[in-house]
């Protein structure tokens, strides 16, 4: 029974610190907020991290991108 605890409590502590956190994005485009959808874990860092084009923007600016805020 004791070896089933401890079981039970290892496969509990890998499963709480192996989830992704997932957060809603969004960038700030010419002073409206286009939301982005969902990213979780290194996506969402590596998208804060790198900004948001607008594909539909000719010139390649580079917008501001937050993760997980208030809004």
């Amino acid at each position: 029974m004791k070896k089933v605890a401890i079981l039970f409590s290892a496969v509990v502590l890998i499963g709480f610190t192996s989830c992704n956190k997932c957060h809603e994005c969004h960038a700030d485009v010419n002073g409206a907020e286009v939301e982005l959808g969902e990213y979780c874990g290194d996506e969402a860092e590596d998208l804060e991290n790198t900004g948001y084009v607008d594909p539909t923007d000719s010139t390649g600016t580079v917008h501001v991108v937050h993760c997980g805020e208030d809004h």
